[in-house]
């Protein structure tokens, strides 16, 4: 019996797997569609709302973050211990709920307050799906399956930003709002029926059992203090985080893309929503299947970690993706700039969360995932968007020209502190793997 099948890894994937990847994929994509409508909508709701660059980065940050991330990692360790599919519905009902709610707003307070409380709901989806996934994938799949689920940020990035040019203009924001609501209620009651997946302990505790081999369940206490051992005891888990906490820093001040096409790339908000959309989705999608297949194959090739594929695609898309930023609208090298930055987003994922996954104990991948989105939300995202509206709001003040280009180029820069990060984290990745596996075989 293989090292993998003793810790309760699958085999290989069975077709319903695939259909439930499928699915949660879906989910996600709402999930980001949701997430992503007031940035998708700057161009409508800012006039509308009267918002300063400040109060629209405190919507799209902190009043929404603080919450979603608070409550992730609680809900990562309740998908530790209950019915996953049932926590995601239940989740998916109240953020759809809430985005609805956010349709009738007046003003920055009544927007804020469906914000802040959506992210409760949306925090309850990738710790158990991701886990989910985990349980039904073997290892050598595992960037794979999380590059096809977090296809969905593209996607819902991509169709929030079509739903902005097309149905904004035609029905108004609102009532988007009410649409994409409605839809989410509809998902949720579909996910009530979706049965719980075994989990990767259980089965570890069976194999276990016949080699000799015992494995013991942790408190919620105990699983903060695993989570705690890991990330001291792992280099390249805490690298691979800190690389994407910083990676977030422009995805953060991206929030303010559509504002800087508009105001100062000179486009009508519709069109630069329908084609941002459009090259979102594409690129999106291709940057999640070579991020996820070919990180799988790079690690599997090399023997190197994932993160050090992921360093190779940034080296190479990183100087187009700054470069852009000061080139005119019109120009080729603009658009393969939004098609890069679109792209080298989609590859971040699959990389990433699979190798937190595999640096961590079964029995608290969910609450490393949870742990993992707190602190790109709470950090990254957060110190982008809301530091992005107050350093625009300073530029205007001071009278620069270009406030979002600037703004947008600083953050872009910042970020590149992830590729070292991501370097040395997969460096060290086969060493600390060797470690955890060492000490949970049996004696």
């Amino acid at each position: 019996m293989s090292g993998e099948e003793l810790r309760g890894a699958p085999a290989e994937a069975r077709a319903g797997d695939y259909v439930f990847l499928g699915f949660v994929t879906l989910l996600n994509v709402l999930n980001f569609v949701d997430r992503q409508l007031l940035a998708s909508f700057a161009n409508f709701i800012v006039p509308d709302l009267k918002l300063t660059n400040a109060e629209f980065g405190l919507l799209t940050g902190f009043a929404f973050i603080v919450f979603y991330a608070a409550m992730g990692l609680f809900m990562g360790v309740l998908a530790d211990r209950l019915h996953r599919p049932r926590l995601i519905a239940a989740g998916l009902a109240l953020w759809s709920v809430l985005t609805a709610a956010s349709g009738a707003a007046r003003g920055f307070v009544s927007l804020a307050i469906p914000r802040m409380l959506i992210g409760v709901g949306e925090s309850a989806l990738s710790p158990s799906a991701i886990s989910m996934l985990a349980d039904r994938f073997p290892a050598g799949r595992l960037g794979f399956a999380s590059g096809v689920y977090y296809m969905g940020v593209p996607i819902g990035v991509g169709v929030s930003l079509l739903v902005a040019g097309y149905l904004g203009p035609a029905i108004g924001w609102r009532n988007c709002f009410y649409v994409l609501g409605a839809v989410g209620i509809a998902l949720a009651l579909a996910m009530v029926f979706v049965p719980e997946t075994e989990r990767r302990r259980a089965r570890s505790e069976r194999l276990r059992s016949r080699s000799g081999g015992i494995e013991t369940s942790v408190t919620l206490r105990g699983s903060v203090a695993v989570l705690g051992r890991a990330l001291a005891t792992s280099p390249a888990l805490s690298l691979t985080i800190a690389g994407g906490v910083a990676l977030h820093f422009i995805l953060g001040a991206a929030a303010f893309e559509q504002l800087w096409f508009v105001q100062e790339r000179g486009f009508e908000r519709g069109e630069i929503a329908r084609l941002t959309g459009y090259i979102g989705i594409v690129a999106g999608i291709l940057g999640n299947l070579v991020g996820g297949a070919g990180s799988d194959w790079f690690q599997k090739r090399t023997g190197a970690g994932r993160p050090v594929f992921l360093v190779i695609v940034m080296l190479a898309t990183t100087p187009f993706t700054l470069a852009y930023r000061l080139v005119p609208p019109d120009s080729f090298w603009f658009v393969l700039g939004i098609f890069l930055g679109y792209f080298q987003l989609g590859t971040f994922y699959g990389p990433t969360f699979s190798t937190v996954q595999e640096l961590v104990p079964p029995q608290i991948r969910a609450t490393v995932i949870a742990f993992y989105i707190l602190m790109l939300n709470l950090v990254g995202l957060g110190v982008g968007i809301t530091l992005g509206g107050y350093t625009i709001d300073w530029l205007i003040a001071g009278g620069v020209e270009a406030p979002y280009t600037w703004t947008l180029f600083g953050f872009g820069i910042l970020s590149a502190v992830s590729i070292p990060l991501f370097y040395f984290a997969g460096r060290r990745y086969a060493l600390d793997r060797a470690r955890l596996f060492a000490a949970e075989s049996p004696s």
